[in-house]
């Protein structure tokens, strides 16, 4: 950790109310840049392109990540630039096409733009991603009781039931292979699936009892309970799903090219070096819902890739 990072210590803990500011204004990325005319030494001064998958409200994602983009340029001294996507499908494509540089993947969607775009390279995940859940809720009033085992999905039937994004892994992919190892197959709940585009948006959906049931990211359902933002006497916790691995930073290949030697060792390097005894470094980690970030590897993720192909989400 810089020593400068430390100084800013205060000024980025309230990044997020900041933010959170900003967004409201209508600002639709947030850049952490050198003050004009400052000689920065380093790395050459290209702008390193940041994003995620759109798993939660804009607003808390603009938090997060332009937390995450101050830190980044404080560290590597390079322009960062925090750039939303309006959906999975476009953190893949802009990622593949090069218009993002590192982007916070899900399991399925780091697994489909690393096959799109060969010579990409996962630097980390966080500590809670090798045991990652999804779980399922429902209306207090759907007829839905709890359950203890996977097997026990097979209640799910006869429900009308809705996910998260259809390249969600914690709100699709994996709450649909489970859902499938209790015997229940798409065709099997009443009506066709939902899907809401988000995480806190399966809340909502399942708490106005538009849909009986959803799927969701655990640490997400686990938060709104905390925060009080869903009303447990309307809506329940049915189930959570054995582990998986999950979520993951992936950056381009060729950054050394535009950057500098050594750029994409510095850059991870950054991320895990994200410390909890800092606190405009642990603020950003609660942001992750984090203890820290670690490395990681590809054959993580076979599992999801396998999956993936079996429900169709990865072809080729």
């Amino acid at each position: 950790m810089t020593s400068a990072f430390r100084r800013s210590s205060r000024v980025i803990a309230g990044v997020a109310g900041a933010l959170l500011l900003a967004t409201a204004c209508g600002s639709s990325s947030t850049a952490a840049k050198p003050k004009a005319g400052t000689a920065v030494k380093g790395f050459k001064q290209e702008t390193l392109h940041i994003s995620a998958i759109p798993d939660q409200d804009p607003a808390k994602l603009t938090a997060l990540y332009g937390a995450m983009a101050t830190y980044l340029h404080t560290e590597l001294k390079v322009p960062v630039d925090y750039v939303p996507v309006t959906d999975y499908a476009a953190s893949v494509s802009s990622f593949q096409l090069g218009d993002l540089d590192l982007v916070w993947f899900g399991g399925l969607t780091g697994v489909q733009a690393r096959l799109q775009t060969p010579g990409a390279k996962l630097l980390a995940q966080r500590d809670i991603d090798s045991k990652f859940q999804s779980v399922f809720i429902a209306g207090s009033s759907a007829g839905v009781a709890k359950v203890s085992s996977v097997a026990g999905l097979s209640a799910m039937k006869n429900h009308s039931v809705t996910f998260g994004s259809e390249s969600s892994t914690s709100g699709r992919l994996m709450p649909q292979y489970f859902l499938d190892q209790a015997g229940v197959k798409v065709e099997d709940l009443k009506g066709q699936p939902g899907f809401s585009g988000s995480h806190d948006a399966t809340i909502k959906a399942v708490e106005a009892g538009t849909f009986e049931v959803g799927a969701l990211n655990s640490k997400v359902w686990d938060a709104a309970v905390a925060a009080k933002t869903v009303d447990t006497s309307k809506v329940i916790e049915v189930f959570r799903t054995p582990t998986f691995f999950d979520y993951h930073w992936l950056a381009r290949p060729g950054l050394d090219a535009r950057f500098g030697a050594g750029f994409t060792t510095a850059l991870t390097k950054a991320i895990l070096s994200l410390d909890v005894a800092d606190p405009a470094q642990k603020a950003i980690l609660d942001l992750f819902s984090a203890g820290r970030f670690v490395t990681t590897t590809t054959a993580n993720y076979d599992k999801i890739e396998s999956i993936g192909r079996k429900l169709n989400l990865i072809k080729g």
